[in-house]
């Protein structure tokens, strides 16, 4: 029996993802499954001029829209929802850098997203 190059080379890749894949789920003993990490956090800073609006929901405590802008934003990069968001500290946005603080209006926002 024949087969043809496109069959032989389908099973091929079929035959290295899969060992591919058991390798990713396996542990470093091969026996045990690898835990995922549990928390992934990442914060974000956006100019507070960015041009989309939502500058005053981020950046006024208590606001009815603030949390939800947060939770779009952080789905729209890939994750689940923010875990926190606000006007970023002078020390998150410059560093060592020397510079004078800009008014609260000029500082970068803040969202924190979670897994």
């Amino acid at each position: 029996m024949r087969r043809s190059s496109t069959g032989i080379l389908a099973l091929a890749t079929a035959l290295a993802t899969a060992g591919l894949a058991h390798a990713a789920l396996a542990g470093s003993d091969g026996e045990t499954p690898a835990q995922a990490p549990s928390h992934v956090e990442k914060t974000f800073l956006i100019p507070s001029s960015d041009g989309y609006g939502v500058g005053e929901c981020l950046t006024t405590p208590g606001s009815s829209c603030g949390q939800v802008v947060a939770n779009a934003w952080c789905e729209a990069q890939g994750y689940a929802a923010a875990n926190a968001y606000g006007v970023a500290a002078a020390d998150e946005y410059t560093g060592a850098i020397s510079q004078p603080v800009p008014a609260p209006t000029e500082r970068p926002i803040r969202i924190t997203c979670q897994d």
